[in-house]
């Protein structure tokens, strides 16, 4: 009898109990008290005496990684509980936990690092060539160059304690409104109320007016709500914005960038390529309105199929598909994943009362990871679930390094997930069983590309404007709408006749506190795991171990060196991104002449 697999996550085997579990009461208390611990190495650590030991700043920074792992594990294990139902209120309750955790802990960090900046340079040389801290040496540079920039102790602290109910409080709210918004669709002569991520499946519907009536239906719900997300996105701004005005921060980039470890020239390098490259996927966009019929398409149509028929799988043929193709690139990737789906670290059930949207979330203490979705079936969900699994099997190779060594950026988090993702796209190409199917899932692929190169993009220009004009003043609804359909239109180059003014209220990604710019790391991540792949292909058996070494660097080096040492290449210079780009470019040629 063939195996199949359970598309529901077993949390229980972290904590037992769910939102009333009683071990996880306890763990939180572990971390209370090894915060304290850390706490009080942090204040008996002084270097400003000129007395530095190297044997107490490795005792600091062990108690540092000690409570870092257990609250990155605390986490992930709320995050699971909040997503997976959001009608869950004890859940919520321990969001609100979760981030006077994180406020305690950063205001014991800025103590840390502000210490860190009063110890010579000198002595500092010489302390991290000591045995215990030269693994760590990129992290604690990264620390102390970054507290040299920041406001003194005390004020870095009240920023912190006043985000919890401000800066954090406005995307918890957020968050809550959206997990308990419903939309009314007429399905099969039926009235459904669906969640807005089980309404946005819809909109791969074969059907133009059930995409273009759940667009509508969604953009109501959207727009009903747009005054409390209005506050909610200017808020949010507001607290960054007077953030770095105190620090005297001249530029809104300069905190992502910081995060993503990149220079503005690697930034402005990949989007002049992008930008340089645009005909070739207006030319697809074009293509495809002439294919279903239109004279330009609207944003509801990118993600429209070209047939009536859409191939669906069953979670159990997807889950065997992602290892087959796992495994001719990298066989412990396709162990990996096969542990993933036989552990049940993975909830992909299509059901009301879930959080939309999708993630890959750590356990480092258990050294564990689950991945969260919904799976209706479609090749998007497919390329989906391949796409988390790799940020899962990215952790995996990471378990055995230090903890401090394990917070890699979102940038370089992308790069792991859409090498995967790509991987089961273009296995699904060459598996086609026809030319119509092969020309559906080419096509599926494009979509990606026209996602990061032109909706991405769109965010990009959109949150650069917003944060422009969010300097004078508080920024009204209907400009918030004019200033995204204005970046719909300069990203898609005019390619289609209907924007979605809605965006920046739907997209989760503008209301994140945790990073700012929630965007330009995604196209950073698929160009640069397109160089990956090439190298991947041509590598052959070599590859996996090179990979590997890849990925465990994440978390220790900026991009441009990471790129350099393993790829032999400079980041800065247009030359790498117009490479990749030419591989997606060879996708919309194939495409076209399939269609001629």
């Amino acid at each position: 009898m063939q195996q199949t697999y359970n598309p529901t996550w077993d949390l229980d085997v972290i904590f037992p109990g769910g939102s009333d579990s009683e071990a996880f009461r306890t763990y939180l208390k572990e971390i209370e008290k090894d915060k304290e611990t850390f706490s009080a190495e942090v204040e008996a650590f002084s270097p400003e005496d000129g007395n530095v030991e190297a044997e107490q700043l490795i005792g600091v920074v062990n108690e540092l990684e000690s409570v870092m792992k257990k609250l990155r594990e605390a986490s992930a294990f709320i995050s699971c509980l909040s997503a997976q139902d959001v009608t869950d209120e004890k859940a919520s309750l321990l969001v609100g936990k979760r981030s006077e955790l994180r406020a305690e802990l950063d205001a014991i960090m800025s103590k840390f690092v502000q210490k860190l900046v009063a110890i010579e340079d000198t002595t500092w040389v010489t302390l991290l060539q000591h045995d215990g801290l030269t693994e760590l040496s990129f992290v604690l540079n990264e620390y102390r160059e970054q507290a040299k920039e920041l406001l003194n102790v005390e004020q870095e602290v009240l920023i912190n304690d006043l985000g919890v109910d401000g800066y954090h409080g406005w995307s918890q709210m957020y968050d809550t409104i959206v997990g308990k918004m419903t939309v009314e669709v007429e399905e099969d002569n039926k009235v459904k109320s669906l969640s807005v991520g089980q309404a946005s499946n819809k909109l791969g519907h074969p059907d133009r007016k059930v995409r273009k009536a759940v667009f509508d239906k969604l953009g109501e719900a959207w727009k009903e709500q747009s005054a409390l997300f209005g506050q909610t996105l200017n808020h949010l701004a507001g607290f960054r914005l007077q953030t770095y005005k105190h620090r005297n921060w001249k530029s809104v980039l300069k905190e992502p960038l910081a995060i993503n470890r990149m220079k503005q020239e690697t930034l402005d390098a990949m989007w002049t390529a992008i930008s340089n490259n645009k005909k070739h996927f207006v030319k697809y966009l074009e293509k495809k309105a002439d294919l279903l019929g239109l004279d330009k398409m609207s944003m509801y149509d990118i993600g429209a199929p070209l047939t009536n028929t859409v191939n669906k799988s069953s979670y159990t043929e997807a889950s065997k598909f992602i290892v087959d193709h796992f495994g001719k690139f990298s066989p412990k990737m396709a162990d990996f994943a096969q542990m993933a789906f036989d552990k049940r670290w993975i909830e992909a059930e299509d059901r009301a009362g879930k959080r939309p949207g999708g993630f890959c979330t750590s356990f480092p203490d258990s050294e564990q990871t689950r991945i969260f979705m919904t799976f209706s079936g479609t090749s998007s969900n497919i390329a989906t679930l391949a796409h988390e699994l790799g940020h899962a099997y990215h952790q995996h190779v990471m378990n055995d390094v230090n903890g401090l060594n394990q917070r890699y950026a979102m940038n370089v988090a992308e790069t792991a997930s859409t090498f995967a993702e790509m991987i089961v796209a273009d296995a699904s190409v060459k598996n086609a069983q026809n030319k119509e199917e092969k020309i559906g899932l080419l096509e599926d692929k494009i979509q990606r590309s026209v996602a990061f190169f032109m909706n991405i993009h769109a965010r990009f220009i959109f949150e650069n404007r917003f944060y422009e004009e969010r300097k004078e003043g508080l920024v009204s609804v209907n400009r918030l709408n004019e200033i995204m359909v204005e970046a719909q239109k300069e990203a898609y180059q005019d390619a289609l006749d209907e924007y979605d003014p809605n965006f920046w209220s739907s997209k989760l990604h503008f209301h994140i506190t945790g990073v700012p710019f929630y965007n330009f790391p995604y196209t950073f991540g698929y160009l640069f795991s397109l160089g990956i792949y090439a190298a991947a292909k041509e590598q052959g058996e070599n590859f996996e171990d090179a990979y590997i070494a890849l990925l465990r660097d994440t978390g220790r080096m900026n991009v441009e060196d990471l790129a350099m040492k393993h790829m032999n290449v400079d980041l800065t210079k247009p030359d790498f991104w117009e490479a990749a780009i030419q591989l997606c470019v060879k996708d919309v040629e194939e495409f076209i002449e399939l269609t001629q």
